[in-house]
């Protein structure tokens, strides 16, 4: 789960966190194979000790963890490399957990005031891999997808990750190299051009010509 931090506007703050406790609590974490787990292990335990060290950075920090999903165990697999939800509310921008990418089920919470202050958060985050706006006013969308500086952006999408007939990849630090995946792009990444030009001159009599061919 690279996706880490929620962004909550004014009042709709209280009331996202209200929905979100019990359903990052009702996480159904478990072995990856069963068909109705939310949620697998960690790769590995060095990764899993690094969540877990951002975690407790995040409470040093002074974020307030409403979920904290360390010491999972799951039955069958003690020994695994589990953690369940973890959700942070009131955390600020110069926070760690804000900061970089937790690839792990760690949800953050920034509260803003406004949709002007939600824009100039993510815009001035050094990542921009994707976002998504939640909203029933169309002139919001327009507005915030014209001015966020974000490679991949959904509107009422919870993931805007396109599939494979789209460019996938972000902005600014979450793209590494000058072409993105997928798409037009990835057919031209992977693709060696050759131009041809052709001239049939109507005989060969004529001798030879040093002028570029123009059409007529």
């Amino acid at each position: 789960m690279a996706i880490s931090v929620a962004v909550a506007v004014g009042s709709v703050a209280d009331k996202l966190v209200e929905a979100l406790i019990p359903r990052v609590r009702s996480l159904k974490i478990k072995n990856g194979m069963e068909a109705d787990a939310e949620m697998g292990p960690v790769v590995t335990a060095i990764h899993k000790a690094k969540i877990e060290g951002y975690i407790e950075d995040g409470v040093r920090a002074g974020a307030k963890l409403l979920v904290d999903g360390r010491g999972l165990k799951v039955d069958g697999h003690e020994n695994g490399f589990f953690l369940g939800g973890t959700l942070f509310d009131h955390v600020t921008p110069d926070m760690k957990i804000h900061q970089e990418e937790i690839f792990g089920p760690v949800l953050c919470i920034v509260r803003v005031p406004d949709l002007a202050a939600a824009v100039e958060l993510i815009n001035a985050h050094e990542l921009g891999n994707g976002v998504a706006l939640f909203t029933s006013d169309g002139n919001t969308a327009r507005e915030f997808s014209r001015r966020i500086e974000v490679g991949m952006v959904g509107v009422n999408v919870p993931i805007p990750v396109p599939m494979a007939w789209h460019s996938f990849g972000g902005w600014k630090r979450s793209l590494f190299g000058d072409t993105h995946i997928y798409g037009e792009e990835g057919i031209r990444f992977y693709t060696r051009y050759k131009s041809i030009m052709q001239r049939w001159p109507e005989s060969i009599d004529k001798g030879a010509e040093f002028i570029m061919p123009v059409a007529k």
